[in-house]
């Protein structure tokens, strides 16, 4: 299953759980941290509890949980809690660098035992951009880690840190900052294999930016996009799935290299392709579900 739509939602809230289960969004990320107050974490964790143990385990989306922060009295309630779900993944805020990835593993790996589940049934998603010292420390991250699914970044506690008035310009493009931050957790993604899911678009009204936002991350190499609101899923969807004519150019790369077999390059409608386009190509099939054959090669 892809992540193209990654939608938040209040753990402690299950009007907006039942409306985010209907948005169509390909994972759900139920919120321990921001979204609650710090008087209801216990409450949302037993809320939580007791609506996804009503639900069907055969469902369209897959369940995800922002634990609270490792340096805060309740990650490791967050973690055993996620763990006797059976959630797909941790959202780990403010991670900094490979050591807070490690430590929330030793958490998972304990959760887990305590659970009777399979020892890395949970992965881990960081978000990687929250803090100054976590923007510098993105160079450790350089190599395939261990529950690593997939990386996203963030803005809005990077402008806190700050001290920034805001993170985009008049223009709509990110300042320099975030500009690096952004770039970053895309190529430490690439570096780890994994997918980089681009940052939240902030006006959840504004379907047109949205768009254009999903476009501009999409061509950059981001592979979805998070989700503040039902209505800003379809949107995200559409903007990361592959469309009728890139899929039919893919196929004729795929095609023009398994009749050239021990060719590095071959020619199609007037370019020259070498093995990086039949390797893009390939990635793009297999994101729409379609089955490529092994490379002879």
């Amino acid at each position: 299953m892809s992540l193209r739509s990654l939608l938040f939602v209040p753990a402690d809230n299950e009007r907006k759980i039942a409306k985010a289960e209907a948005a169509g969004a390909d994972a759900l990320i139920f919120d321990l941290e921001d979204s609650v107050a710090p008087e209801r974490k216990a409450e949302a964790r037993s809320i939580l509890r007791d609506y996804l143990s009503r639900l069907e385990t055969d469902r369209s989306w897959r369940a995800f949980v922002r634990i609270n922060p490792l340096d805060s009295a309740e990650a490791l309630d967050d973690v055993l809690a996620a763990a006797h779900l059976s959630v797909a993944a941790i959202v780990l805020p403010k991670a900094t660098g490979v050591a807070d990835l490690q430590r929330c593993a030793h958490y998972l790996d304990i959760a887990e035992r305590a659970a009777g589940l399979v020892s890395g049934s949970i992965a881990i998603l960081p978000v990687v951009t929250e803090t100054a010292a976590a923007v510098l420390r993105l160079p450790e991250l350089a190599s395939p880690l261990p529950r690593l699914a997939a990386l996203t970044w963030g803005g809005e506690d990077l402008s806190t840190v700050l001290g920034a008035l805001g993170n985009k310009r008049s223009s709509g493009e990110w300042d320099d900052s975030f500009r690096l931050a952004r770039a970053l957790a895309l190529l430490a993604a690439a570096a780890c294999e994994v997918p980089a899911i681009d940052t939240l678009h902030a006006d959840y009204r504004d379907g047109e930016g949205l768009a254009a936002a999903c476009a501009a991350a999409r061509h950059a190499g981001f592979s979805g996009k998070i989700a503040i609101h039902p209505d800003q899923v379809p949107i995200i969807n559409a903007g990361f799935s592959p469309q009728p004519d890139e899929l039919e150019h893919a196929r004729k790369v795929v095609a023009a290299f398994a009749n050239a077999p021990g060719t590095g390059t071959v020619g199609l409608d007037g370019r020259m392709l070498d093995r990086p386009h039949l390797i893009a190509a390939r990635r793009l099939l297999t994101s729409a579900g379609e089955k490529v054959l092994p490379d002879a090669d």
